[in-house]
């Protein structure tokens, strides 16, 4: 699975990891994320993420 990156802040989401502060299970690939999740990091929305090489 694809991670993405931050635009923003350069957080890296990692599906494997996935987001457990957001209640988001590990194994959940970025296009499943619910599309009002955030940055857990700096707060900006998924569109300013982008997928990394």
């Amino acid at each position: 699975m694809k991670k993405y990156v931050c635009d923003v802040c350069g957080y890296i989401y990692d599906p494997a990891e996935g987001d457990p502060d957001g209640k988001i299970p590990a194994g959940t690939p970025f296009d499943q994320l619910p599309d009002d999740w955030v940055c857990p990091m700096c707060g900006a929305s998924k569109d300013s993420f982008s997928p990394m090489d």
